[in-house]
């Protein structure tokens, strides 16, 4: 098994990058975050790895550190979930409030992932609800009331049905101010002004 790779960063796609290391250059998978912050070409990069095995391919999927690379196994041993899907999840936010998402049974926010619906969601939280260290997730949002969970969920299918990406979606939500009014318009307004100004 491939577990670390270190190189050079020869091209960086859409939902890839080649790391070239010793005159080999690999191909590998990676969530968007990871491809958003990787750098330039020529740049030196360390990825942690795993080598998925099939009967006709090897394909590589690379990550930051080892947490997320943690994340992406737990998620594949969920039935219907496979390494797409995983990193579809893994491009939406950190491990932290992915599992978080997780083990406070929001389907809402896992479902706006891509390739994932509500019965996928359903059942990443039965399977994984239990399996999840509790102590490093962040807390449910203080505050936040029972409206404001379901207009936040709205509002993130409001702003994937914009065109803006489930990753987009979730950061400007995030941004949203404690206080925000529980009314859907006023919260897409502040979701679109978040926009304007990052």
């Amino acid at each position: 098994m491939i577990a670390r790779l270190r190189g050079t960063i020869a091209h960086i796609g859409s939902d890839h990058l080649v790391i070239e290391t010793h005159g080999v250059g690999f191909l590998v998978y990676a969530p968007r975050p990871v491809l958003a912050n990787a750098g330039a070409i020529g740049d030196t990069m360390l990825l942690y790895t795993v080598l998925i095995v099939r009967e006709d391919a090897l394909t590589l999927y690379g990550f930051a550190n080892s947490e997320q690379r943690s994340l992406f196994e737990r998620l594949m041993s969920v039935s219907g979930v496979g390494p797409r899907v995983a990193l579809g999840l893994l491009s939406t936010g950190t491990p932290a409030e992915i599992g978080g998402a997780i083990a406070h049974g929001d389907t809402a926010r896992l479902a706006r992932a891509p390739g994932v619906g509500k019965k996928t969601a359903e059942r990443l939280v039965l399977e994984l609800k239990g399996k999840l260290d509790l102590a490093t997730l962040p807390p449910p949002p203080t505050g936040a009331t029972a409206a404001a969970v379901a207009l936040n969920n709205e509002l993130g299918e409001l702003l994937t049905s914009l065109g803006y990406s489930s990753a987009e979606a979730s950061a400007a939500i995030n941004a949203m101010p404690a206080d925000a009014p529980e009314d859907l318009e006023e919260r897409l307004r502040l979701a679109l002004r978040y926009f304007g100004s990052a």
